[in-house]
């Protein structure tokens, strides 16, 4: 009997991790199911760049899994019920009509959205680009702007960083601003900083700092000292909300419906599911929080992909620490920064800027699109046989 594991999102994080198991197990001691709702793998990370008309090269899951022992099944998730170990899925021919997957082991990956925070008239007149659908309206609508009119992005983390430089190098014809909460950049380092406003400078953006927005509306954000801001367009990118799945769940989670896991990514309430990137609660050193990003995804994927393997053959349990080392950040296709951080995500002084590095954030894009499109090339072949003890009845 094959033990089943059904991994949820095929995003970096669950496409790698499927990948990752397929190279370490044996097909005939194992089913692994890769569950997505989308036919095609996205680079959640070029968003800022379809938006603004640049082409990305389709993948296909199918394609990618051929040949692996994965199989894909294109189905939108509805529920988990981690009691009885079933997934509710619908699939696209049966809109409506939910049908259940049983598994011995769960991979959560379904990731995350953008988060509105509550604040009005941002789901009305606010765009977003946390995935495909947002980023083509907010294509079409800026492809739909006169030259002179005004774009605001809200939010100074790294997506409103990448989103407004984007933006503001594709489109110089327009009037790009940017409103953060805090100060601009201000978690960089003073190289660091000088270099993001000396870009800014360079492109025409506005930044207005320490200008949390309150309200939008359909030409303006109303910041928290009352001053309105014009803005033909806005687009929010004020943090991500995960999905709302596992909150619904007997899953232990955090009041932001993150899944709380151990070191290897496992469950702390049920040993049965595992949870990586955006979705599990992970801690990185000194007991932080990893943060939302696709750093944190990808090693939190290797952890429990090696750690499932190693549960179900009896081998050793992983002990790499999570940890980050910097922070790569493209300020258009010409301009780009790296700052370096310790292991717990503090920046350092050193940096690297300007053109290398953008070509830096250009490489490490490509890698870990490659590395989810030959998910089990460049992963040691280690497939070991799956202790019986491990293998479980079907759920019922």
């Amino acid at each position: 009997m094959q033990h089943r594991i059904v991994v949820l999102g095929a995003g970096y994080t669950g496409a790698i991790a499927a990948g990752r198991l397929a190279k370490r197990l044996r097909r005939e001691d194992v089913a692994i199911t890769l569950v997505n709702a989308e036919p095609d793998f996205v680079e959640r990370v070029r968003m800022h760049q379809l938006a603004v008309g640049q082409e990305l090269r389709p993948r296909s899951l199918g394609e990618m899994f051929a040949d692996t022992g994965v199989e894909v099944r294109l189905a939108r998730v509805t529920g988990v019920d981690a009691d009885r170990k079933t997934v509710a899925v619908t699939d696209p021919g049966h809109p409506g009509e939910d049908r259940e997957l049983e598994y011995d082991t769960l991979v959560y990956a379904l990731g995350s959205a953008w988060n509105h925070q509550g604040v009005p008239g941002t789901v009305e007149h606010a765009h977003e680009i946390a995935g495909r659908p947002g980023a083509l309206r907010l294509r079409e609508r800026l492809a739909g702007l006169d030259a002179g009119e005004s774009v605001v992005v809200v939010g100074g983390g790294l997506t409103g960083l990448e989103a407004a430089t984007e933006i503001a190098e594709a489109r110089p014809d327009l009037h790009v601003s940017l409103a953060a909460r805090g100060g601009l950049g201000d978690w960089l380092s003073p190289k660091g900083r000088r270099h993001l406003r000396k870009v800014f400078g360079t492109l025409g953006i506005t930044a207005y700092e320490n200008a949390a927005v309150t309200e939008v509306a359909a030409d303006h954000v109303t910041t928290a000292d009352g001053a309105a801001i014009p803005a033909a367009v806005t687009l929010w990118t004020a943090g991500f909300a995960v999905h709302p799945i596992a909150r619904a769940t007997t899953l232990n989670v955090t009041d932001t419906g993150r899944i709380v896991v151990d070191g290897t990514m496992r469950s702390v309430s049920h040993p049965d599911v595992y949870a990586i990137g955006d979705a599990a609660m992970a801690a990185g050193p000194g007991d932080k929080p990893l943060r939302m990003s696709c750093a944190s995804g990808a090693p939190t994927a290797w952890q429990a992909a090696d750690s499932i393997a190693a549960r179900l053959t009896g081998g050793k349990l992983p002990n790499a620490p999570l940890r980050y080392f910097n922070q790569c950040i493209s300020l258009g296709r010409r301009e780009g920064l790296i700052q370096y951080v310790t292991a717990d995500d503090r920046a350092v002084r050193a940096a690297l800027t300007g053109r290398f590095a953008a070509l830096y954030k250009e490489l490490v894009c490509k890698a870990a699109a490659w590395g989810v499109a030959n998910p089990t090339l460049g992963v040691p072949a280690r497939r070991r046989a799956v202790t019986r003890a491990e293998v479980r009845p079907a759920a019922v």
